[in-house]
């Protein structure tokens, strides 16, 4: 009797299943990278492919996201600046600067005096012999004008322009934000064009790994109709290249990062002097937490896709399990 209940106490319960459950799958997950890994060159290859087909988009992402911030800089310059006559002097300047000021339109109006704009073209270098034989300041006096968000757009600005170029005081008016606007659109335009190859470089994941995983099954054709015979069912014979498809999907993806980032530290030390020479500094990003997220599920999505048509295929062609 004791031995028994000892055999009942042992035998699993509907609390155990859950357990034993993740314990077979982790199983088969450790079985399926070890199958893989006693053929290293074939493996390595496939997952090379993976990666380099995934970087390519990745790599682009890097660039938009790295040009864009660059260009979050250059927002901060003024959207209009406006050059006063020769002759107006700086308390003048400084009388139209406050009138502007009162404008709804206008959130801020920031005066470069004359001797500013000396100084500051002065602080450029390499013009110092040329600004020694200067007997005047030959500089104007300029306007900074910083729209707010509503007046921010370039139609708005355009018309502002040209209103405040009607001033008598005013010379010539330079917009400087026009530009940066139409490059903005030029990266949203190339950050479309990226997710665009991402999702057909997805697919070519997807035709690599089925490819693949059907010359697995080819390779276990034998192995697979045992398994069959002895009355094993299609989730049981699906599962280790289901775990095939996202080990390759799960490595492409990491080699994709990893290219990724070495291209960015290779990239930093050049960049870092091209911007040295423009008296700023611009350090390189590299994937971030939620794009490289992005880019792991994607490619093991498509590669578990790759593997299901491929292993369905065959199951279907062998009739019922």
């Amino acid at each position: 009797m004791s031995r028994h209940k000892a055999r009942r106490r042992r035998s699993p319960n509907l609390l155990d299943l859950p357990g034993l459950w993740l314990n077979h799958h982790l199983q088969s997950a450790i079985a399926t990278l070890g199958r893989l890994m006693r053929t290293p060159l074939p493996t390595w290859m496939t997952i090379a492919v993976i990666g380099i087909s995934l970087a390519l988009p990745a790599a682009l992402y890097v660039v938009t996201e790295n040009l864009r911030t660059m260009a979050g800089g250059w927002d901060q310059a003024a959207a209009i600046s406006l050059f006063l006559r020769h002759e107006i002097d700086d308390a003048a300047a400084a009388r139209i600067a406050e009138e502007l000021r009162s404008r709804p339109e206008l959130a801020q109006v920031h005066l470069i005096s004359r001797e500013q704009a000396l100084n500051e073209f002065r602080a450029l270098g390499g013009f110092e012999e040329a600004l020694s034989q200067l007997q005047s300041n030959p500089l104007p006096a300029v306007l900074a004008l910083y729209p707010d968000g509503a007046h921010s757009t370039a139609a708005r600005l355009e018309a502002l322009q040209t209103e405040l170029l009607t001033l008598p005081e005013v010379d010539f008016a330079r917009m400087d934000t026009l530009w940066v606007q139409r490059f903005q659109a030029i990266l949203d335009l190339a950050q479309r064009a990226v997710l665009l190859l991402g999702a057909l470089l997805g697919v070519g994941v997807l035709l690599i790994v089925g490819n693949t995983i059907r010359l697995e099954i080819l390779n276990r054709r034998i192995e697979i109709e045992i398994m069959e015979l002895v009355g094993a069912t299609g989730g049981f014979i699906r599962r280790p290249f289901l775990y095939a498809g996202a080990w390759y999907g799960l490595l492409g993806a990491l080699t994709a990062w990893l290219l990724v980032s070495i291209s960015v530290l290779l990239l930093q030390q050049p960049v870092s002097r091209l911007a040295t020479l423009y008296r700023s500094e611009f350090p390189l990003s590299g994937l971030g937490p939620l794009a490289m997220l992005v880019v792991l599920l994607g490619s093991v999505l498509f590669s578990l896709i790759g593997s299901w048509i491929a292993v369905n295929r065959h199951l279907r062609d062998a009739g019922p399990a």
